[in-house]
């Protein structure tokens, strides 16, 4: 849809959005409130320098997390663009919401170590959710990437600089068994974050480099209802003219197409390798009538 030269996304895509940015952020703030902060232990990022400000003057995490983010939105408004800005901003927003809610209740655990491990988990299918929802709940991450097309270093070496910093930080607070638990929860926190916004069924990449690659194709294609592309290659032996194939496939199929490729040569080679993101390409089973 266009309005006024501009083109606006259709009312089911920002109310689909905006759910899973409710329940990314209820998600993060239960794992926050109900086992890290009883445990004095603290998340990254601008969140972590909003728990830090709070356990210092006092003033409600609700309050820190909208004024500190503020900044960052501005930026990415400006110079990363309107949809993260927004939607980032909606996050943070309801998170403000969710964060007294979850305060006030009872923590689950007070066992610092076991607060760790759910709590990094929680939080971090929280973010994930968030993140596959279009936003953002870390201001940082939006200065990440205005810094990344500034600099020389990449968006996630730039994140970890400011987390190291903020988490260390928390020492000086806290305690150093506090900094410690809390660079262990963000370890998890990271794991689970690509493990929820990249999926859980990951997608590789495979060459298969085979004097029978018509054949092999075919079965790929016909058996695994996969697509294939033919890249034109040279043996460094002997020199000779060979069509190398290229899939993606999802983690769970590796082992059926090893066995279909060995089947038909038992001398193919395969290079098999993590691919980030995959649109297309797929060939679907055609149903019988």
């Amino acid at each position: 849809m266009t309005i006024a030269g501009k083109t606006v996304p259709p009312v089911k895509s920002v109310l689909e959005h905006l759910l899973g940015l409710l329940l990314g952020s209820l998600v993060y703030s239960a794992g926050l409130n109900l086992f890290l902060v009883p445990n004095e232990i603290i998340d990254g990022g601008v969140v972590g320098v909003g728990l830090i400000m709070t356990a210092l003057t006092g003033v409600p995490f609700s309050v820190w997390i909208v004024a500190l983010n503020i900044p960052f939105f501005f930026l990415g408004y400006r110079k990363v663009g309107a949809s993260l800005a927004a939607y980032a901003t909606a996050a943070v927003l309801i998170l403000s919401f969710w964060s007294p809610i979850f305060e006030a209740m009872e923590p689950v655990t007070r066992d610092p170590f076991l607060a760790t491990i759910f709590g990094g988990m929680i939080i971090g299918i929280g973010v994930g959710i968030v993140i596959r929802s279009g936003g953002s709940l870390d201001g940082t991450e939006i200065m990440a990437i205005w810094l990344d097309r500034k600099t020389a270093f990449t968006v996630g070496e730039i994140v970890m600089f400011f987390n190291v910093f903020i988490l260390g930080s928390a020492g000086f607070v806290f305690s150093w068994n506090s900094a410690m638990y809390s660079l262990v929860a963000y370890f998890i926190c990271s794991k689970m974050i690509d493990m929820v916004s990249n999926g859980l069924d990951e997608s590789k990449g495979v060459f298969i480099v085979t004097d029978q690659s018509e054949r092999v194709a075919d079965a790929v294609m016909n058996q695994m209802h996969r697509a294939v592309t033919f890249l034109h290659g040279e043996g460094g032996f002997l020199r000779n003219d060979k069509k190398i194939i290229y899939c993606v496939i999802s983690r769970l199929e590796v082992t059926r197409l090893k066995y279909l490729t060995h089947e038909i040569d038992p001398q193919a080679f395969l290079s098999i390798f993590d691919v980030r993101e995959v649109q297309g390409g797929f060939m679907k089973k055609s149903r019988k009538h």
